[in-house]
């Protein structure tokens, strides 16, 4: 895939050359700057009732589960909520399409981060077979109304799509074969994707030319290095959002009580065994 052209702006990679993969401290170092920022932004939501959707796509292994873990780090699970959808009930099957991710949507001072979204339709669905062409391109044909919809009510929609390349993609799914942290990562699903490069090439350049719209539009990140890629992702969304520090009352821990009769009580504890 061929970039359109770079914007101005994004983080300071400290020590590390462009090009080269991102050193740990200075990941760190640039992610502990943009969490103290995520939590401002949290907190102008909260204040100002935002309605917040983020919508993460890309193929097997393109970093969408890091990057949104990254983001969630240091943040409230209760103003950023992730979705992440199982596959559709048979009752889901026979509903509208788009039912089943209404009620999801962000409600005033919420963030909802979409790890894969109404797009599976675009994208997995199509490829694997589990939705007939003329359904696809249905959705295809109305997914911008909807999306048009969604930001007239409120909603700041923000779409991403990481873009990884097949090279790095075949190391980062052989990495999970013997990696006991990461089997549940590679399914028979995951295989099969693996094997249809091409056919997901073209569903998403069909994706791209219907959906990829001025209201809403689709940024691309590329994500070879995953790190560069967090980082860039997160200093993008809080250059999409117009924030500011929230009011906020000037915090100070209350005096603690006196224990007055209270006693430690003499119960045989169950401690967990000290092994570390």
């Amino acid at each position: 895939m061929k970039a359109k052209g770079k914007r101005a702006g994004g983080a300071d990679a400290g020590d590390s050359a462009p090009g080269e993969k991102l050193r740990r401290k200075d990941y760190d170092a640039e992610l502990a700057q943009l969490h103290v920022e995520l939590v401002k932004l949290q907190e102008w939501v909260k204040y100002k009732g935002l309605k917040i959707c983020v919508v993460f796509e890309g193929r097997d292994g393109a970093g969408k589960g890091g990057t949104i873990k990254a983001i969630t780090e240091r943040v409230s699970p209760r103003v950023f909520r992730v979705i992440a959808l199982p596959s559709p009930t048979e009752r889901e099957k026979s509903q509208m399409y788009a039912q089943r991710y209404l009620p999801h949507l962000p409600a005033a001072g919420e963030v909802v981060i979409f790890d894969r979204s109404w797009y599976n339709r675009a994208g997995v669905e199509r490829v694997m077979g589990f939705c007939t062409e003329d359904e696809a391109q249905q959705f295809l044909k109305m997914v911008p109304l909807f999306e048009q919809l969604m930001i007239k009510s409120g909603i700041i929609l923000l779409k991403y799509w990481l873009e990884v390349t097949p090279e790095e993609q075949t190391r980062r799914l052989e990495s999970r074969i013997d990696d006991g942290r990461k089997i549940w990562k590679l399914s028979p699903m995951d295989l099969e994707s693996y094997s249809r490069w091409y056919d997901y090439s073209r569903a998403r350049d069909e994706m791209f030319a219907s959906t990829d719209t001025e209201l809403s539009p689709w940024w691309v990140v590329r994500s070879d290095d995953k790190k560069r890629a967090r980082l860039n992702i997160i200093t993008h969304l809080l250059e999409q959002i117009p924030y500011k520090s929230a009011p906020r009352e000037k915090v100070k821990l209350p005096a603690r009580q006196k224990p007055g009769k209270y006693k430690e009580a003499d119960h045989p504890f169950k401690f967990v065994k000290e092994r570390f």
